[in-house]
């Protein structure tokens, strides 16, 4: 009579241990599974960042060549080769140029494509800290843009003090504030993300004060660095550059209404910032980088580097790319 109850236990004991062996299996493999897609993500994101420092050395490249073509007269314009964008490509078809090369179609499903844009399209911030006391003529400049993009005047009032309160560290009565690096950070000093959305495509934090590049710039931008300029007449200077670049200050002002001044450093025709940006599409995730570059002469210097996004691919069709530089 015992050994049914008998049997019955060792059949119990022996599920309980296949149970037991079963979970303890299941959870190695997912380790194990776990443990091989963190070191894909890893190497993933090590390929992706030679991938797209090797894209940055090709844009300085470009423009270290555009800077040796231009050497006798300093112009940069949208008709140049550096703004021309790169389409998304497969990596493989770069690689299958070379003959010698039979496994270019061996690899992981690659596709780069990046642009460089002129920093110095857009008006520099850090112009308004160009002086040690605030300047009355730049702090119009930024109003305008202001009135010129839609952002309410108030944006400039309450930035520029506390811009100039963050970049003055020799004043040790100004407030404690971190200086922004981004424009995403100008939300430190008080400004609200819609009118920081609205700022991104024609303000700029660069290292030093620049001057805005006529040949590139939009008519919002040049109707407010120039005073006495109407966006209609700005308008003309964009029209106009498109069949003709600008080669000098002299001929932009033929463009414009009489006695406007133009001083060289506040506009110019040629441009030292340039921002690279990079975007890899490797099998199912996608990382975009965008690096900013000081043209010294023949000398291209990396200043700052930032990692736009890593996400995964979307269905974004296989040919579209970001926006490029606008005409």
């Amino acid at each position: 009579m015992k050994r049914p109850a008998q049997s019955g236990a060792a059949l119990l004991i022996a599920m309980m241990i296949v149970v037991l062996v079963a979970t303890l299996s299941a959870a190695m493999v997912w380790r194990q599974t776990r443990a091989v897609n963190t070191e894909a993500a890893d190497r993933a994101r090590a390929q992706a960042a030679w991938v797209l420092n090797g894209a940055l050395d090709w844009a300085r490249l470009i423009l270290r060549e555009d800077a040796r073509a231009n050497r006798n007269e300093e112009v940069d314009h949208l008709g140049e080769v550096w703004a021309v964008p790169l389409a998304e490509a497969r990596l493989s078809t770069f690689l299958a140029a070379d003959r010698d090369n039979a496994q270019a179609d061996d690899g992981p499903e690659a596709f780069l494509s990046g642009t460089i844009t002129d920093a110095q399209s857009r008006y520099n911030l850090n112009n308004l800290l160009r002086t040690r006391e605030p300047d009355a003529a730049e702090a119009r400049v930024f109003q305008r843009l202001c009135i010129n993009i839609g952002v309410q005047p108030g944006v400039a009032e309450v930035l520029i003090p506390r811009l100039r309160a963050a970049g003055n560290t020799s004043n040790e009565g100004a407030e404690t504030t971190i200086r922004p690096r981004t424009l995403a950070q100008l939300s430190w000093l008080g400004v609200d993300a819609e009118s920081i959305r609205k700022l991104e495509p024609y303000v700029v934090l660069l290292p030093v004060p620049t001057p805005v590049n006529l040949n590139t710039a939009p008519r919002e931008v040049i109707g407010a660095v120039i005073e006495g300029v109407d966006l209609a007449s700005a308008e003309r200077i964009v029209q106009a550059r498109r069949s003709k670049p600008l080669k000098n200050l002299e001929e932009a002002k033929q463009l414009l209404p009489e006695n406007t001044v133009l001083g060289g450093e506040r506009v110019s025709v040629a441009s030292t910032f340039f921002f690279v940006s990079g975007k890899l599409r490797l099998d199912d995730r996608v990382m975009e980088q965008r690096s900013l570059v000081r043209r010294r002469g023949l000398d291209i210097e990396v200043v700052g580097r930032e990692r736009v996004s890593s996400t995964l691919a979307s269905t974004t069709p296989a040919g579209q790319t970001p926006a490029a530089n606008t005409p």
